[in-house]
Order: structure tokens, then sequence, then C-alpha cells
């Protein structure tokens, strides 16, 4: 069996991607600046900024912290608002990305992420919305929609009742069953799910004695996390029907075939964007020759291979 032999398409909800390489929202942008080092084209597809329905500017700084083997960010969904994104940036972008995108969808408010779905269902270039359900809910005292089940599930219901597009609930691993979670989505209509989000963490800086971040806490990526979030896929696959798309410390593409062993339909590829702005190509490259060396011959015949 040789590379030219190898299937590396995936299908996720009816749409056919041409590798399961998808760069995760918040490490991408929306796709203008990585031009520079490569076309990005040879993607599957990739995940857009996390969009409300106001311009935000995000936290105060300082935002950012390393730790071993990843980042803790609390950025704060600094974007433009829904508004820019559908009337300016998605036609600009239509461009020079000739495929669809994954629309990242963020909300306050049952009524926000309502409103921001209905309006994106109606871009052309926009293939999946991917809602964050690890927004506060202002109205449920600054809880997170996705440690909820009924949450989850009023929203989903909410958002699938306005949209025709496919949409796919991610979720945020801080929770006590991630499989209780998923499958209130899945009652709710969604069509498929991302996990996991970001692992809340913070750090101390031992000069000041202060919390590294002005939020005090934020999101853990990278490495690190990558065997909580191939667990918890494992699990969530075992009891829905939906695809998955696997994002969490994936840096390689071993790590690809390892997530989609797990129940991964797809893949994102978050901080490692950070480090290489040129590693999703280098895995979509590298992609053929790992599944030659494993003898894989079609990526679509290996989702949940591992149970």
């Amino acid at each position: 069996m040789g590379t030219n032999d190898i299937d590396t398409s995936v299908i996720l909800s009816g749409w056919e991607l041409d590798n399961p390489i998808i760069p995760a929202s918040g490490c991408f942008g929306y796709g203008m600046d990585v031009g520079a080092f490569y076309d990005i084209n040879k993607l599957g597809s990739f995940s857009f900024k996390g969009t409300t329905k106001e311009p935000q500017k995000g936290n105060l700084l300082p935002r950012v912290a390393e730790y071993n083997s990843g980042m803790i960010n609390s950025v704060g969904l600094e974007n433009p608002g829904i508004h820019k994104v559908v009337d300016e940036i998605l036609p600009e972008l239509s461009k020079i990305y000739h495929k669809k995108v994954i629309a990242n969808i963020c909300g306050k408010t049952i009524e926000d992420y309502v409103y921001n779905c209905a309006l994106i269902d109606k871009c052309e270039n926009v293939g999946i919305i991917e809602v964050n359900v690890s927004c506060p809910n202002v109205k449920e005292g600054a809880m997170m929609f996705g440690v909820s089940p009924h949450a989850v599930y009023e929203l989903t219901r909410e958002i699938k009742a306005v949209t025709t597009k496919p949409v796919y609930i991610k979720l945020t691993p801080n929770v006590t069953n991630i499989v209780e979670i998923a499958v209130a989505c899945c009652r709710g209509g969604a069509d498929g799910l991302v996990l996991i989000n970001t692992l809340q963490g913070m750090r101390i800086d031992l000069k000041t004695r202060k919390p590294v971040l002005n939020n005090i806490m934020g999101g853990c990526s990278g490495p690190a996390i990558f065997p909580v979030a191939e667990r918890m896929v494992y699990q969530v696959y075992n009891n829905v029907d939906v695809p998955i798309i696997g994002v969490g410390g994936i840096d390689s593409a071993e790590k690809v075939i390892e997530m989609m062993l797990a129940g991964a339909t797809a893949v994102e590829i978050g901080t490692a964007n950070l480090v290489n702005p040129s590693v999703c190509s280098e895995i979509i490259d590298e992609l053929p020759k790992v599944m030659e060396k494993n003898k894989i011959k079609s990526l679509k015949q290996i989702t949940g291979g591992a149970h």
C-alpha cells in the first residue's frame, strides 16, 4: 500500500472534508493571517474565532500564562461581533478560502445564541455551526450553560428551531459527568459534538505572590490535556450516535489517529498553532505516511476503532 492509495477524507453530517484537520476556534482568528505561512485551502476546514452578538474587547492584560506542556488563556472572547462577521469578514474570507468554514458562536443568554445562530445560518460559506456552551449564562447566576444537562438541552432545542445547517455543541470538560451533558445535547437535536474545551486552571507569580492572569483563572490547553480529551471522547462515543470532533492537545499525525480511534470523526488543533503556525499544514502532509505505517487505508474506517 502506497500513500497514493490512502484516503484521508472524512464526513461530518453529510459534508465531506479532504482531511480531518481543523484549526480550533480562538487559535486561527478568521483565517486571514495564516495565509502567509501556507495555503489554508489544504485544511479540511477551520473553526473561526468565537463570535458574540455585540463586539467585545476581551479581558484586561495579562491574559495568557504558560505552564509545562501548555498555556492558560483568559482572552475573554475578544471579537468584532456577529454583524461585522456576517456582513464583512465572511464575504472577504470567501475570496481566499474556497471551502466552507465552521462558525463558532457564543452568547450570554439563550436569546443571544438564537439570534447569532439564525444570522450565521444564512451564510453560504458556513458548513457547520459550532456552539460554545462554556459561556456564562447570565440568567442562571453566571453558571456556564455547559455544566447543566437541562440548560444544554434547552439551548440546543432553541437553536435547532431557527437553523438549517448542522449544529455541533462544543462541550466544557469542567463537569462531573461529560456523558450526561453530551446525551442531553443529542436529545435537544444536536447534529454533532465537539470536545473538549479548555480545563480551568491558574498560575501564581512568586515575585508578586499574586495570580498571573488579571482574571485570576483561565483555560488550560496544549499537550498536557490530550489524555483527558481522549478519555472524554472515548466515553461519549459509547453513548451517542452523532459525529464527534475531538480537540485538546493534538500536535501530531499520530495523535490525530489516536483521537479518531477513541471515537472522533475529525479533530481540531488549537494551541499548537500558536507554537508553530504551520503545524496543521505539516500534519496534513504527514498523515498519509503515518496511515501507511499503521496499515490504515481510509480514515473513514477507523473512528471508534479502539472500542
